[in-house]
């Protein structure tokens, strides 16, 4: 049996970026070119998604917030609210099982308890490179251990 291999940074699926609905006509860029954005043209494929609720597999776990671009464009923030006493989290995009334009959800394939248990984001922080890899290890060994209910 072949281990699951995951890539935390890159989108599954990009086209759940695009939300038909509102990419037609609308001056806002929800699209991409590529999964994890263009680069060097500032856009982010991402931006549609700021303040859709995002689901793990066992409920609901925030919002993406709307400092989201302080963050890769291969990553949500989250803002958990009241969930874990406001704290924000930031989950590679690689955890996004499905989006749902419509019901403006975001469906991540992990549960409450190992997105409490991630690395905490601190903007304070300057070490971005190792809250990335630190980040990114965190999941990769999730997935190792418990992989994604597809």
């Amino acid at each position: 049996m072949q281990p699951f291999l995951f890539v935390p940074w890159v989108w599954r699926d990009p086209s759940w970026l695009t939300d038909p609905d509102t990419a037609r006509g609308d001056d806002r860029d929800t699209g991409a070119d590529d999964a994890r954005g263009a680069a060097g043209t500032g856009r982010r494929p991402d931006v549609g998604l700021i303040g859709y609720d995002v689901e793990a597999t066992d409920g609901g776990i925030g919002k993406v917030d709307e400092d989201n671009a302080e963050v890769p464009a291969d990553c949500l923030m989250v803002d958990t609210g009241p969930w874990i006493f406001g704290r924000k989290v930031v989950l590679p995009v690689g955890t996004v099982r499905r989006v749902d334009h419509q019901e403006r959800k975001v469906h991540v394939d992990r549960t409450k308890e190992q997105i409490r248990n991630a690395p905490e984001y601190d903007p304070d922080d300057t070490d971005h490179d190792g809250h990335r890899r630190r980040t990114g290890d965190y999941y990769t060994e999730t997935y190792r251990l418990v992989p994604p209910m597809l």
